[in-house]
């Protein structure tokens, strides 16, 4: 028995989410689709986690383990030349039968895409979150310095989650800016659903002057889904990297 890890990359434009749903196309299913030609048998991956429709994986972590011949180093060639363009296997190695590609993350990375002028771009409309409002970059950077560190993010969790341990320790968060682009890279052990999408819309609103840099200790207490800003939209969305231990 062999356990293998993928590391996979996508457009999430097309696809409805990673996890495989009936009726709808995704990640997961594509992939599974395209091993199970050259494995031979079915495959169940297992991903780090779910992305939703739209969102991109930059890296993407799934595992799966099953008997064959294949050589481990030969999969992303031969699983790639089956996948439609959108996907691709970016890398595939053998690891130890405990590891699982969900539960022995330790954490993750993700990137957010901010287009920011006056007059919107057709070539960034699948990529980026277009805001044509020019923002305080200021107090974006200001603020999300409170984002650092072990905090209750129940407010930026988005509303009907089941989801009772909230708590999420942030490890890094760096704002920048190239020409028209503003980017949030956000590091840490675990992320609640939509967390980082409304980290993101939360730290458009303080761009615009909507909320003040100050608010933010203040709305991670409240644990008040209703104080933290807007959620901002899928496709400016990255699963850039997974940790593991």
């Amino acid at each position: 028995m062999k356990n293998v890890k993928l590391t996979i990359e996508y457009d999430g434009t097309g696809f409805h989410g990673w996890q495989r749903q009936d009726h709808h196309r995704t990640v997961q299913e594509e992939v599974e689709k395209a091993l199970e030609k050259i494995i031979k048998k079915r495959i169940t991956i297992h991903g780090s986690g779910r992305t939703d429709a739209g969102v991109h994986g930059l890296g993407q972590v799934a595992s799966f383990k099953e008997d064959f011949t294949i050589p481990i180093d030969k999969i992303p060639l031969a699983v790639n030349a089956l996948l439609p363009d959108d996907v691709a296997i970016r890398n595939a190695e053998e690891v130890s039968l405990d590891f699982h590609a969900r539960y022995s993350a330790v954490g993750k990375r993700y990137i957010y895409k901010i287009y920011n002028r006056p007059l919107r771009s057709p070539l960034q409309r699948n990529y980026a979150y277009f805001v044509p409002t020019e923002l305080n970059l200021d107090a974006i950077k200001k603020a999300s310095s409170f984002f650092i560190g072990e905090h209750d993010f129940k407010a930026f969790m988005a509303s009907g989650s089941s989801i009772k341990d909230t708590v999420r320790r942030i490890h890094r968060l760096h704002v920048y800016q190239e020409q028209d682009m503003l980017t949030i890279e956000v590091e840490g052990n675990g992320f609640l659903y939509n967390m980082v999408r409304i980290m993101a819309g939360t730290l458009v609103d303080i761009g615009k002057s909507k909320i003040s840099p100050e608010n933010i200790p203040q709305i991670i207490s409240s644990g008040d889904r209703t104080k933290a800003g807007h959620t901002a939209p899928p496709q400016g969305l990255y699963l850039a990297e997974v940790y593991y231990g």
